[in-house]
């Protein structure tokens, strides 16, 4: 399991962001979840959350690959990730 401080974003940085996270309420161990159901708690905190954008770009950006971010699970960034380079391949492309 990914130890790294979900509210300081996992490396020691305090971005203005992080700190207006409402994340910054909830014990780190509510955004890595380890089935269904806590991943839903973790995204209804997140829906609200208004920093729920750069929380999500900075996982994408770090390839966190670990816990919920910006109201997305793993699997649910991986998938931005992947449609992001089809979706630049094509603009290369033509």
């Amino acid at each position: 399991m990914d130890t790294r401080d979900h509210r300081d974003g996992g490396n020691g940085s305090t971005g203005a962001w992080m700190q207006a996270g409402l994340c910054r309420d909830a014990p780190p161990a509510t955004f890595f979840p380890n089935d269904g159901v806590g991943v839903e708690l973790a995204r209804r905190i997140c829906a609200t959350c208004p920093v729920q954008t750069p929380c999500l770009e900075y996982a994408l950006a770090e390839r966190i690959d670990h816990g919920v971010w910006g109201g997305t699970s793993e699997r649910e960034r991986r998938r931005i990730l992947k449609q992001r380079r089809h979706d630049a391949a094509a603009t290369r492309r033509g």
